[in-house]
């Protein structure tokens, strides 16, 4: 049965431009409204976590990034509410998510810390039916980014499954090579030319990746995250 994956960046639930307003339930459940098997989520500030399976109708996983600048997460959304295209996850902290349809068992839960210095990036898994593993990832732009796509890959090679999806916000384009040589020589799918969102597959059929065109992601006029997310559908 053919399952369709997805991967997004949500901005912290801005639009572009930023406004003082933040979008993040049309966002999550615009990315779910169809019911995809898969979706891996980057940039949710920590509040909306407790939100996610609600609003998506699926299994929520997520990973702590960064833990809000004040006493509590809600604290850090009532200040994050004066403006949220200024504040963004300064305060409120942040995280990344896997959502998972209801079907799935998930189990094998596991996280890494891929980054050195700088930002807190950290890599997040899960199995499905213990057969599937998924593996979202942001990582940092800039000079450590390939460093940090090889970390990703290394941590992937971890898991007991018989395939592997790796959904994520990588910061580096496949024409800058380096680490997507490394996921090649490994035995993934080609990535998505240009872009620095990916998907990239092991050891199942898929079709090729493609990005959503911007009408896909408007909202009562409203453009959704500066990043567009990635689909392909494997099996």
């Amino acid at each position: 049965m053919p399952l369709v994956v997805r991967t997004w960046n949500v901005f912290h639930g801005n639009t572009v431009p930023p406004q003082r307003r933040a979008y993040l339930r049309a966002m999550v459940e615009l990315i779910s409204a169809d019911g995809p098997a898969v979706v891996c989520l980057q940039e949710l500030p920590l509040w909306a976590l407790p939100f996610l399976a609600a609003w998506s109708g699926m299994q929520a996983a997520s990973a702590v990034t960064r833990g809000p600048r004040v006493r509590s997460v809600a604290l850090g959304r009532w200040v994050t509410t004066i403006n949220h295209g200024v504040l963004r996850s300064a305060v409120s902290g942040q995280a990344n998510a896997i959502l998972a349809a209801p079907q799935f068992e998930v189990d094998a839960e596991r996280t890494l810390v891929v980054s050195r210095s700088g930002e807190r990036r950290v890599c997040h898994s899960l199995r499905l039916d213990r057969r599937i593993a998924v593996v979202n990832f942001h990582v940092s732009g800039g000079a450590v980014a390939d460093e940090q796509l090889r970390a990703v890959a290394d941590f992937a090679e971890a898991n007991d499954a018989g395939a592997t999806i790796l959904g994520g916000d990588a910061n580096l384009r496949p024409e800058e090579d380096g680490a997507y040589r490394l996921l090649r020589e490994r035995g993934y799918s080609e990535s998505l030319p240009g872009s620095i969102d990916q998907i990239l597959v092991r050891g199942l059929p898929l079709s090729p990746p493609f990005a959503w065109p911007e009408e896909r992601r408007r909202v009562d006029g409203r453009l959704l995250s500066d990043h567009a997310p990635v689909e392909l559908t494997v099996g």
